[in-house]
């Protein structure tokens, strides 16, 4: 697959208005707010199941106060300053990652859920590893675009440069991610990094073998969690308990009283919401923290389908406009970027609505925009922001052909 080409201004492309408010992507920040008002709303109904002494519908407000501040700063800053400081921006990424994973347990760096993954900081926590995935993104454009910019030949060996080149960027975070016992975040990580070898114009020579190795191996532990999960004790280390949430995942009516609970009661909740929902504050099925990564339940319950349809619809019109920003800017590391930032947004959407309905596992995974949490929804708004400062700054193509 060869990469896209970058032309310059006399190419077809055309400076931004010069006018400051003509050059702001309002269509981008309509769909936020509009996702950002579904969020509160429906995180406000989850606080009337009465298991929480909370409201947490406020803290989401603050949080997304402050995530438009995030953007309205980083609007205002060049792409072109990100790049030079990205080694920078990456080593302080992953040293928050290191210092939390050797700090002793502290007020500071508590276990929280069997993990040890934020840091807290009074009234609020922070989780680094989200703040990590946008600066992951943002060093993988940049090595993509630096290798395809003084890229001399067009063979399979400068292909596996920029091949190892992205997998050695990827293999820090990735561990100490993972280590934090937080498999949802590295395959998010994982999704990126396949995106983005997509479209770095590595040749597909050498794509398909490597998807063809992994999907195997995948493949291979599927099946020996189905059908020999002795061999995988025995052999990998693995225990029986590991196996519980793929097995609560195929049959969550055999474990009600273990991990198929809040599955269980996911697909009870939006099958009851039928065509049009319950109403508003009108569920009464049980889902504990259905206001995180459970969201789509309430929404599916109280909604019902056309609900549940208008906020999936509402999701691809955000991607397909980013998608759209991202074949018309002339600058190849703004490109990248918000192509690797379309890779995470997909996965999430698509694992965290297929979690909730029984075509994927139950992982850790929340709902963009939607789901309760600080340390997420900043992490989406710092690259809302980006992409923000990409459309101010940069050139645009005055047509796609």
């Amino acid at each position: 697959m060869g990469k896209v080409k970058f032309l310059d201004n006399k190419q077809g492309y055309k400076r931004q208005n010069t006018n400051i408010l003509a050059r702001v992507d309002w269509l981008l920040l309509l769909l936020v707010t509009i996702l950002g008002v579904v969020s509160i709303i429906m995180i406000r109904s989850a606080m009337t199941s009465g298991q929480y002494g909370t409201d947490f519908s406020v803290r989401q407000i603050i949080f997304y106060v402050s995530g438009f501040f995030m953007v309205f700063v980083l609007t205002f800053i060049p792409v072109k300053w990100m790049k030079q400081y990205v080694w920078i921006i990456y080593g302080v990424g992953v040293l928050s990652l290191m210092v939390l994973f050797f700090a002793p347990v502290s007020p500071v760096t508590p276990i929280i859920n069997g993990a040890k993954s934020w840091y807290q900081f009074g009234f609020f926590s922070i989780q680094p590893s989200e703040l990590v995935k946008i600066i992951y993104i943002l060093t993988l454009a940049y090595v993509v675009s630096q290798h395809n910019r003084y890229k001399l030949t067009n063979d399979l060996t400068d292909d596996v440069k920029l091949l190892s080149k992205m997998f050695i960027v990827s293999i820090l975070p990735m561990v100490f991610i993972l280590v934090q016992n937080d498999l949802g975040t590295t395959l998010v990580m994982l999704a990126i990094l396949l995106g983005m070898i997509v479209v770095s114009g590595i040749s597909w020579w050498l794509i398909l073998p490597t998807l063809a190795v992994a999907a195997t191996i995948g493949g291979a532990l599927i099946l020996g969690i189905l059908y020999r999960p002795d061999y995988l004790e025995r052999y990998l280390g693995i225990h029986p308990y590991q196996f519980e949430r793929i097995y609560s995942w195929l049959q969550p009516e055999d474990y009600v009283t273990e991990g198929g609970f809040q599955l269980s009661n996911s697909l009870k909740a939006i099958g009851s919401g039928e065509i049009t929902g319950k109403g508003f504050s009108d569920g009464i099925i049980y889902i504990p923290e259905n206001h995180t990564d459970f969201i789509f339940t309430i929404i599916g319950e109280e909604f019902g389908f056309l609900g549940s349809t208008a906020v999936i619809v509402l999701l691809f019109m955000l991607m397909l406009h980013l998608f759209r920003i991202a074949v018309t800017v002339n600058d190849s590391f703004s490109s990248y970027f918000i192509i690797g930032y379309l890779s995470l947004l997909m996965f999430h959407v698509f694992q965290n609505i297929g979690m909730t309905i029984q075509l994927l596992p139950i992982t850790g995974i929340p709902l963009p925009f939607l789901s309760y949490g600080g340390s997420g929804l900043w992490a989406n708004m710092i690259a809302i922001g980006i992409i923000m400062s990409i459309y101010f700054h940069e050139y645009r193509r005055e047509s796609i052909n």
